[in-house]
């Protein structure tokens, strides 16, 4: 299991359940917005110290930044949506049509 990857999605899922914007966390946990984005992409390592901002923030510890999130229908949704967003249109028809006959 790739744990930074996994500490690095959590940290944008509990951001994004927070309603915090980038901007907004980032200011919080005193690193750039730029620095915030590497982060959620894993492109960026955060320091132990950014790590415990970022614990404080969300009032947990480090150890639940590691645990795997139960996915509810609303975090299923948002995935879906944000991978339709990408598709043509007739990408998404062809979609369309695959989900109506999954629904029969």
């Amino acid at each position: 299991m790739d744990y930074q990857k996994l500490l690095n999605s959590n940290i944008k899922q509990l951001r994004v359940k927070q309603g915090l914007t980038q901007e907004e966390f980032a200011e919080r946990i005193g690193i750039s917005i730029q620095g915030l984005s590497n982060l959620e992409r894993n492109r960026y390592q955060p320091t132990s110290a950014t790590i415990d901002k970022i614990c404080n923030v969300f009032q947990i510890t480090p150890i639940e930044l590691l645990l795997t999130k139960n996915k509810t229908n609303d975090d299923l949704m948002e995935k879906i949506n944000s991978l339709l967003k990408s598709y043509s249109l007739k990408k998404l028809k062809q979609i369309y049509e695959i989900i109506l006959i999954l629904n029969k």
